[in-house]
């Protein structure tokens, strides 16, 4: 079983029985987070989708609080401090991170300063979760269903930036997870996306996904 806890943006905390894992850290700048970076006290891994701002955040803070190794494509842990500890992979296959933790880097369609970005597929206690990093929709979501079969998906449905409510359905269609719980909404005015909307979208489109809509600091639990 894996407790999942939003907090706020793309910002996700996974605890597993072995490991902690923070997805997106962006918690000191964001209105929405329910804590900062300054009270997370323990952490295995943090994965970083790209280098914006508003997904790199607090990384490195937590990191040197935790003695979490920072996981990202090379070109993103090149520009990071020599002296924390990192996990330099790129797009193509599981890697084992230790800790009963495997991760996948797969395509985003976006934008990044460094490098590409990347979503994770992220396995650990016997459950595989998508997250999805900022994406607009694309076919090719279709191949992560195919080789990883993510039971959750943890994906944008802002707008503006990233997928809106109405693509974000469309991609559970494409990715079939069991779960979805939509993200990178609401933070600021322009990210538009409306939960209960996505939700709508969904029963509409993909009426087999169970959605479940978090406020910033809540948890669900999967399986």
């Amino acid at each position: 079983m894996v407790k999942m806890r939003w907090l706020g943006h793309s910002a996700f905390e996974l605890a597993y029985k072995g490991a902690i894992v923070y997805v997106d850290p962006f918690l000191s700048n964001n209105p929405k987070a329910p804590i900062k970076a300054e009270g997370i006290r323990g952490a295995d891994f943090i994965l970083v989708t790209h280098d914006h701002a508003d997904h790199l955040g607090d990384a490195e803070a937590i990191a040197r609080r935790t003695g979490a190794a920072i996981v990202s494509i090379p070109e993103v842990a090149g520009a990071l401090p020599d002296d924390l500890k990192k996990v330099q992979m790129n797009m193509g296959s599981l890697v084992d991170l230790g800790r009963g933790i495997r991760v996948a880097m797969v395509p985003a369609v976006h934008t990044s300063n460094r490098g590409g970005p990347v979503s994770y597929v992220i396995e650990g206690d016997g459950t595989r979760i998508y997250h999805a990093g900022d994406t607009a929709l694309f076919g090719d979501m279709a191949l992560i269903k195919r080789l990883y079969s993510p039971e959750v998906a943890l994906i944008p449905i802002g707008g503006h930036y990233v997928m809106g409510p109405k693509e974000a359905a469309v991609a559970l269609t494409l990715l079939e997870p069991k779960v979805a719980i939509p993200m990178h909404y609401g933070t600021f005015p322009v990210l538009y996306g409306e939960p209960s909307e996505f939700a709508e979208e969904a029963k509409r489109l993909a009426p087999s996904v169970r959605v479940v809509i978090l406020k910033p600091g809540e948890s669900a639990e999967y399986p």
